[in-house]
This record gives structure tokens, C-alpha cells and sequence, in this order.
């Protein structure tokens, strides 16, 4: 297998992923400052031109963080960053739903439309005017999440999952580009010192 990376959160997610799972996969960076990810080469391991792609042992492409990882999770079970039961697959694929969709696609489209349009607005359809409401909705999510986390661990309570990955690489990202974590939300503050701790965080 070869990883395809590069700067941003998506493909720090894999690597984390991968770190956590004590998998030794080659990497190859694309630069996405340069637009590399749009041009042929790329195109043609990933036609959506996004990062990170994972090339396969027979020579296929697959894309797209959460599916990455689930197929890293399917060929290399242990340690179980998903779940060991289908109870625990949902549980965890439920919270990264949820982180996915509500904090990591607004905050990340929130910086897009605003302090990264001059990178972004000649690659995708940037709507400058929706990035204030964007990073509002963002910030009003990690709240709810802080008010579900009271009392655990983790995400998912006593287990490190993807959830908890995918939460760690977008609040760290959005902390470099103009929305930080507002302290107030004590209990992912505590948490978010946790995870940078581990040595994936790293990665």
C-alpha cells in the first residue's frame, strides 16, 4: 500500500489512524498548495481530486477518510479503532456521522469561503457570504458535543476510536485558521490535551 498525503486534517486523520494502528505504509506527498491534487496525475487515483488518496497492494485507488480507514480497520482488525462488535461499529460510525457532518464539514468550509478563498475560490464553488453562518453552526455543534461528553473518556466512553481522531485533527485545524476551541467547553478542552498526548497526535 502507499499513502498519498498531504497538508490539512483529512489526511492527518489517516495518519493517525494509521500510527494507532502500528501499520508501516509508505507515503508519498501531493502539494495541495500547488494545486497538484487537481492536475492529471492525481485525478486519476482520486477523479473527486481530493487528499488523501490510499493506493492498494493490486494497484486500485480508494478515497474518502472514513472509508480509508474502514478498510484499514477490515484488513488489520487490531488494535479495534472502530469497534470489535457490531454494537460498537455502529456506536463509533454514529459519532463520526455526526462529528463529520455537523463540526468538520461547516468549520472546514467556513475557513474555505473566508481566510481560504484566494486558495480555494479558482479549484471549488465558494460562497463567501455563508462562511460567518458556517463557523457559527460549527462552534454551536462542538458545544453539544462538549455537553455529550460530560463524565467519559472518550467519545465512545472508554474507547479510542475514529470519532475520537476525526474530532482531534478538525478542532486542531480549525484552531490554525481563525476558530478556535472556545474553553468554555471545559470537557473537550480536557479531552482535547488527552488525545495530544498520544504520539498519533504526531503524526
Amino acid at each position: 500500500m502507499k499513502l498519498y498525503d498531504s497538508i490539512g486534517p483529512n489526511p492527518r486523520l489517516v495518519r493517525m489512524f494509521i500510527a494507532e494502528k502500528g501499520l508501516d505504509i509508505p507515503k508519498q506527498t501531493v502539494d495541495l498548495l500547488a494545486g497538484e491534487n487537481r492536475k492529471e496525475a492525481h485525478l486519476a487515483r482520486n477523479a473527486h481530486g481530493q487528499m488523501p488518496a490510499l493506493e492498494l497492494d493490486n494497484g486500485k485507488y480508494i478515497s474518502e477518510i472514513t472509508v480509508i480507514c474502514e478498510y484499514l480497520e477490515e484488513t488489520h482488525p487490531q488494535p479495534a479503532l472502530i469497534g470489535s462488535t457490531a454494537e460498537e461499529r455502529a456506536e463509533c460510525r454514529m459519532w463520526t456521522r455526526r462529528i463529520d457532518l455537523n463540526i468538520c464539514e461547516p468549520l472546514t468550509n467556513g475557513f474555505r469561503f473566508a481566510e481560504g478563498l484566494k486558495l480555494f475560490q479558482n479549484r471549488i464553488v465558494c460562497v463567501p457570504e455563508a462562511a460567518p453562518g458556517l463557523k457559527k453552526i460549527a462552534a454551536d455543534r462542538i458545544r453539544w458535543v462538549n455537553g455529550q461528553m460530560q463524565g467519559k473518556e472518550f467519545i465512545c466512553g472508554s474507547r479510542f476510536t475514529l470519532a475520537d481522531m476525526m474530532l482531534f485533527a478538525w478542532l486542531d485545524f480549525g484552531a490554525s485558521v481563525g476558530q478556535p476551541l472556545d474553553e468554555a467547553n471545559a470537557n473537550i478542552a480536557a479531552w482535547f490535551k488527552r488525545i495530544a498526548q498520544r504520539p498519533s497526535a504526531k503524526a
